[in-house]
């Protein structure tokens, strides 16, 4: 196992783009694109459909991503999971 799988990280930079992609910047000097349409199926994620509601995301302070309905993702999982 890699032992940055076990590395705490917090994203820096988040960025949208095109058809549900985010681009993030993480504190460790990676940046990575990630498609999020994998986890627009439950009903929280639903305004998330919305290019303009999609863009309002921010940064949380853990580090994570969040968006005004409270939908959250940490920065962990995008890091290493996906």
């Amino acid at each position: 196992m890699d032992d940055n799988h076990n590395k705490m990280v917090a994203v820096t930079a988040v960025k949208t783009l095109d058809d549900f992609n985010i681009e993030l910047t993480f504190d460790d000097g990676c940046t990575k694109v990630v498609d999020l349409k994998p986890f627009l199926n439950k009903p929280i994620t639903k305004p998330l459909k919305k290019p303009d509601y999609f863009a309002r995301v921010k940064i949380d302070s853990c580090g994570g991503i969040y968006w005004p309905n409270t939908y959250d993702i940490c920065p962990e999982f995008l890091r290493y999971h996906i």
